[in-house]
């Protein structure tokens, strides 16, 4: 069972790569727009009304992304002073605690932006200046957390069926 939930984690783990890539092009996007706009602001003396409201709507997008990307690299903060002390057992119930609330909000914010994709669908609502269609970015924000809920719901799994880690011996710290 554990090599099958490691396997689709890997599989799943594709897709979170390729958002986390989709937001960089953006990012990238953004930040050429935006200089774009400052040049044409003080250097032509004519700003750019469409820059601010681009920018403005892609970074809702780009925010989530690489959420599930951060998962895959353990780059969320984590207090660990207290959690280092406990015996290997206890450790993993806080991992799974931790695992579950993740995926509670993923699940949380998954119904959330979907419900909104469909809804901006349905209004066929759009930008003020641009007129880009707002269901677009909620529906990248909604595959970026159905992805992240997926990835979250595999990675609980692992700690699950994963035993406790073995207890760190003093020379293991890497102190000297």
């Amino acid at each position: 069972m554990l090599k099958l939930i490691d396997r689709a984690a890997k599989t799943v783990e594709w897709l979170v790569v390729g958002l986390a890539a989709i937001g960089s092009l953006i990012i990238v996007v953004q930040m050429v727009w935006i200089s774009y706009g400052v040049f044409m602001r003080y250097a032509i003396g004519r700003p750019d009304r469409m820059v601010t409201e681009a920018t403005a709507l892609l970074l809702f997008p780009v925010a989530l992304l690489g959420l599930a990307y951060a998962m895959r690299e353990d780059s969320y903060p984590r207090v660990t002073l207290l959690t280092d002390t406990f015996k290997p057992g206890l450790q993993k119930l806080v991992l799974l605690f931790n695992g579950l609330i993740m995926l509670l909000i993923g699940v949380f914010f998954s119904i959330t932006t979907t419900n909104a994709t469909l809804r901006a669908f349905n209004s066929g609502s759009s930008s003020e200046i641009l007129n880009w269609p707002r269901y677009l970015f909620w529906g990248v924000a909604a595959a970026s957390l159905i992805v992240f809920t997926i990835y979250a719901t595999l990675r609980l799994l692992q700690i699950a069926l994963r035993p406790p880690p073995a207890p760190l011996k003093e020379a293991d710290d890497g102190m000297v």
